[in-house]
């Protein structure tokens, strides 16, 4: 081989390296903790970006912090974004059944007031991290994760933007609403049988008198979780995967990010 083949494939072979470093993206669990108590939460970022990148925050479903949470940090991490899955029960608790999910997710639904540092402990704990830019900030939540950012910004919290998947709508009240600082997007399932037309009101006129800066939209044909494959596809069973409306709230999901981290 001549000299100037050598230097070919030796460009080529530095080509190469660099794109393979310019696409792996770092995940692995981190621990912190909440009122005392042992969190056990997960992070995916892209290494290869040397600047501060926008935080995001990803409320798990009510079995806690599973594979599907970490599947849609890793994604967040691809887009460019550092994620942070954050665990609201607790180090080594996920509900095996829907009974212990249940009786899990409804202790937080109880007592606002837990839910809300478990949140914020999360996210106190993503900001500590150096990739991430502590003035672009936000926060996804999936069904029970869905209700959690609608409570992260009931608390006040100054984050530049909220989405809630197929989550919960109760009404909190005027004064809750009024605290509200941040853009809030709700991607929810026009035929979500969990969701009763009247908290729906009751809810969508609380952001109306708050005058929060609130997207709301409905998917047609839409159940409940019907951002995850693992739900089925038999939409009389009240909760099922939607491809359609998965995809495109995925894409509602990303303009969002890109208007609230663009001031």
């Amino acid at each position: 081989m001549n000299y100037s083949l050598k230097i070919v494939f030796a460009l080529i072979l530095i080509l190469i390296t660099n794109m393979n470093s310019r696409s792996e993206i770092v995940t692995k669990d981190i621990e912190y903790t909440s009122g005392g108590e042992t969190m056990q939460g997960y992070i995916a970022y892209d290494n290869s970006i040397s600047a501060k990148m926008p935080g995001v925050i990803v409320i798990h479903q009510w079995k806690g912090l599973g594979d599907y949470e970490k599947m849609r940090a890793k994604q967040l991490a691809e887009l460019g974004y550092f994620a942070m899955a954050v665990d609201i029960y607790g180090k080594g608790i996920r509900p095996a059944s829907s009974e212990e999910a249940s009786k899990q997710a409804g202790k937080f639904y109880a007592d606002k007031n837990l839910y809300r540092e478990r949140i914020r402990s999360g996210l106190d704990e993503m900001l500590k991290q150096s990739h991430v830019d502590p003035s672009k900030t936000a926060a996804i939540g999936y069904c029970f994760g869905g209700s959690g950012v609608i409570e992260l910004a009931r608390s006040g919290a100054e984050v530049d933007g909220v989405v809630s998947f197929h989550g919960g709508l109760r009404p909190a009240g005027a004064e809750d609403a009024s605290n509200i600082k941040t853009s809030v997007m709700v991607l929810h399932g026009a035929d979500d049988p969990y969701i009763s037309a009247e908290d729906k009101a009751a809810f969508l006129k609380e952001m109306a008198e708050a005058k929060v800066d609130m997207v709301f939209t409905e998917y047609s044909g839409a159940v409940h979780s019907f951002t995850d494959k693992n739900a089925g596809d038999d939409n009389s069973k009240g909760a099922a995967y939607n491809e359609n409306a998965d995809k495109r709230s995925w894409v509602a999901m990303k303009k969002f990010f890109e208007e609230i981290f663009s001031k």
